[in-house]
């Protein structure tokens, strides 16, 4: 199978909007392809695993054939494609990008959706572990999530780490910034915005009240 779910995580309220339904955990959806010929079902274990089963509707057995590479024909072929477009749909529809690692950058994210209705956009793409975060009124961003070198941010150690840039008040940044807690805006005018780590460091509160602050900057 086509891996369309690849570095992807399933959004619930997306996944309600689709015609998703859920139990204990689970969430199932159903859809006929090929004028009714298939139906395909899609089902969402609560690990983000993606399962999918294609029953052929008259003879009501599944049918697998669309699976194997090696299958040729018009026919399969025919019902490869369609399989392939309705799980193309549901990704695009349903999905984002799940390139974080860290719970804190994964609480933001759906913060900002659940408080400001903000969905990441993740613009570059040699680079798709970085996104942003904007206003819908203006169109300006109030946050970058990042993944930066631990080096390049002044920290000992190798690999990376993920960060949030954000809008802040000149006098809070002189305030705030200490290379530890707090970092210079990476990236960024380091007079208008600054970093700070998603590690867990820094309680979420007060990550949720910074991003406020810059969301309102924002404006």
């Amino acid at each position: 199978m086509t891996d369309f779910f690849q570095n992807k995580t399933p959004v619930i309220e997306r996944l309600k909007t689709h015609g998703f339904s859920e139990e204990d955990g689970v969430w199932a959806y159903h859809v006929r392809i090929l004028e009714g010929e298939f139906e395909l079902t899609v089902t969402i274990l609560p690990t983000g695993e993606v399962k999918t089963r294609l029953l052929e509707c008259e003879l009501g057995e599944p049918y697998t054939l669309h699976l194997v590479e090696e299958a040729g024909g018009e026919f399969v072929g025919k019902v490869r494609a369609a399989y392939e477009a309705a799980l193309g749909e549901i990704a695009e529809s349903c999905f984002e990008g799940a390139f974080f690692k860290q719970p804190q950058t994964e609480n933001l994210l759906a913060h900002a959706r659940e408080k400001y209705g903000t969905e990441p956009e993740y613009l570059w793409e040699k680079f798709p572990d970085n996104a942003v975060l904007r206003r819908k009124d203006t169109g300006k961003w109030y946050a970058a999530v990042l993944t930066a070198r631990r080096k390049s941010l002044g920290f000992a150690g190798e690999g990376t780490m993920e960060i949030v840039d954000l809008r802040a008040d000149s006098a809070e940044i002189v305030r705030l910034v200490d290379g530890v807690r707090f970092l210079p805006g990476w990236h960024m005018n380091k007079k208008h915005w600054i970093s700070v780590p998603l590690d867990g460091r820094i309680p979420f509160g007060e990550i949720a009240t910074l991003l406020k602050n810059s969301f309102m900057l924002a404006k």
